[in-house]
């Protein structure tokens, strides 16, 4: 029985050896075989008399008028004109051309590729069940939950550079949401809060500062006012922690200046290397305000855990997270994808995965990858470095550039640590294009693309940066070689019921210099073998 079962994987390996060296030398044996047909009609062209059944075949082409090559060309023109009708009809309603499809299902198998699965059944969720969908979706502009500082990182890099990281309209949301957030809950302002609300106004940072320093004479323990200076003074992230320290005294009971303070802390924490401070932090504010969900304070968090390689905590965030009923982001939809990638990458080829098809881990994480793909389709761009990076804004729109720009810029060290993983994404994360039915803002697993995104994007990203569009799919290589065959064919046929004796002499002339180098070569082939080899050739 040992033997057996020994025997039996032994016969199992060298059946799947000449099955894939079969399928290897298809195209090769295919390939002789065309060249020993070839050779053997040249050889036999005297007892087949093929010198004679050309010159009868030229005589008989001679002897056509040109209303035969109207007609003959005029037909061609028709023909190749429905299939381009039928084809552009066939890629309007399902997104793919209908000849690339019966090549791909029927003649692939044949040379040897795998089939392709059917996507209706593999991609119709993460997590096994469907996307809930709404029926409008709103360009809404959210808060970056890993914003940076003005003084200490925006500030710096205006200095190296000369150019503004930040837009008018991003700084206007943030003196809108500054006001909202800083707000007494009284009815009567105090002095120093009335100088605050201005302060958050000023275009100016200088003036800004100045109004800070005003309220801080009028009231040495406004907290609003040392977290303006934490925010825009400050020019190192130690520098900005003292101060925030310092306005986290004097914040009393006021939940949003408490929850805003100790965020931006465990953030200084993060950016000095106190990752396991930070991730402390972060947990008890989340425990401390569990209401607080809308701002993402899980991202902050998911972020540290990367850092730390604490993938287990990761993915207990993310099962807690990433839920059918919450909103989605680049961070929970890549982060799943990287977690699932991780898992297979450092031994994905696929060149080997071409041959055997994908396993069951490597399928979840091609899924993944094209669900976060079609949640936002600019991030692979950013991680695989085909695009710049630039500053994270200060409000992102999910599924837009800015969302991408701010997730690249924190997490793409992460993809890095993980081996093979921008590999697996690279050869990947194109083909969620090719599942997405069409037209693409029909969506899959979410909601339709927002079309508002780029106008938005543009508003929230600065000048110099080039705003990523959402991909469109491009027409398919049959659609255009169809429309290229009508068009010339077209052409042919006027040309020669205008100008038929210009056109046989043209068409003449194009063959006969066409068959110039077959000829060439006949001669050539004539002069180097035996003509004693030949007559024993052709008595054979």
């Amino acid at each position: 029985m040992a033997d057996d079962n020994s025997s039996n994987p032994q016969s199992h390996g060298f059946a799947e050896k000449l099955k894939s060296w079969l399928s290897w030398s298809w195209t090769y044996v295919c390939a002789v075989w065309f060249a020993m047909v070839l050779t053997m009609i040249y050889v036999l062209r005297s007892p087949l008399k093929l010198q004679e059944s050309v010159t009868a075949a030229s005589m008989f082409l001679n002897t056509l008028t040109p209303k035969f090559y109207v007609a003959l060309t005029g037909t061609s023109s028709l023909i190749s004109g429905l299939i381009l009708i039928f084809e552009w009809w066939y890629f309007r309603k399902y997104g793919t051309s209908f000849i690339e499809q019966v090549s791909v299902s029927h003649l692939r198998p044949l040379l040897g590729g795998v089939e392709n699965n059917s996507s209706a059944g593999l991609f119709s969720s993460a997590n096994g069940e469907v996307e809930q969908r709404p029926s409008v979706s709103e360009c809404k502009v959210w808060r970056n939950p890993l914003n940076l500082f003005r003084g200490a990182e925006y500030s710096r890099y205006t200095w190296v550079t000369g150019k503004e990281p930040l837009t008018y309209y991003d700084m206007n949301l943030s003196a809108q949401d500054h006001q909202t957030f800083f707000t007494c809950d009284t009815q009567q302002l105090k002095p120093e809060d009335t100088v605050m609300q201005k302060a958050w106004r000023e275009r100016n940072p200088q003036a800004r500062i100045r109004a800070a320093y005003q309220a801080i004479e009028l009231n040495h323990e406004c907290a609003a006012a040392y977290v303006l200076l934490a925010e825009e003074e400050a020019t190192t992230i130690i520098e900005a922690e003292r101060l925030f320290k310092q306005a986290l005294k004097f914040a009393g009971k006021d939940t949003n200046l408490l929850v805003y303070i100790k965020r931006r802390l465990a953030m200084c924490a993060r950016k000095l290397g106190r990752i396991k401070e930070a991730v402390k932090m972060m947990r008890d504010l989340m425990k401390e305000f569990p209401l607080l969900g809308m701002l993402n304070i899980h991202e902050n968090l998911l972020e540290a855990l990367l850092e730390l390689q604490a993938y287990a905590d990761v993915q207990a965030v993310l099962a807690k997270y990433d839920d059918i009923s919450l909103p989605k982001s680049a961070t929970i939809c890549y982060t799943s994808a990287l977690l699932k990638a991780r898992a297979v990458s450092d031994k994905f080829s696929p060149e080997a995965a071409s041959r055997r098809g994908l396993s069951t881990a490597e399928m979840n994480a091609v899924e993944a990858i094209h669900r976060a793909v079609e949640f936002n389709p600019h991030v692979p761009k950013y991680l695989l470095e085909m695009k710049s990076l630039i500053l994270p804004p200060e409000h992102i729109l999910k599924r837009g550039d800015s969302e991408a720009v701010a997730y690249a810029f924190f997490h793409l060290q992460h993809w890095k640590r993980a081996e093979g993983a921008l590999n697996l994404l690279h050869c990947t994360w194109e083909g969620t294009f090719r599942i997405i039915p069409y037209p693409l803002e029909k969506g899959h697993l979410f909601y339709p693309y927002p079309g508002c995104t780029e106008t938005a994007d543009r508003e929230l990203l600065p000048s110099f940066h080039e705003v990523s569009v959402y991909p469109k799919k491009e027409l398919p290589f049959f659609i255009l070689f169809t429309a290229g065959l009508c068009s010339f064919t077209a052409m042919l046929a006027m040309l020669t019921h205008q100008f038929p004796d210009l056109m046989g002499v043209f068409v003449k002339a194009f063959f006969s210099t066409l068959f110039a180098p077959l000829g060439f070569f006949a001669d050539k082939m004539e002069n180097f073998m035996p003509s004693c080899l030949w007559y024993q050739l052709t008595r054979i």
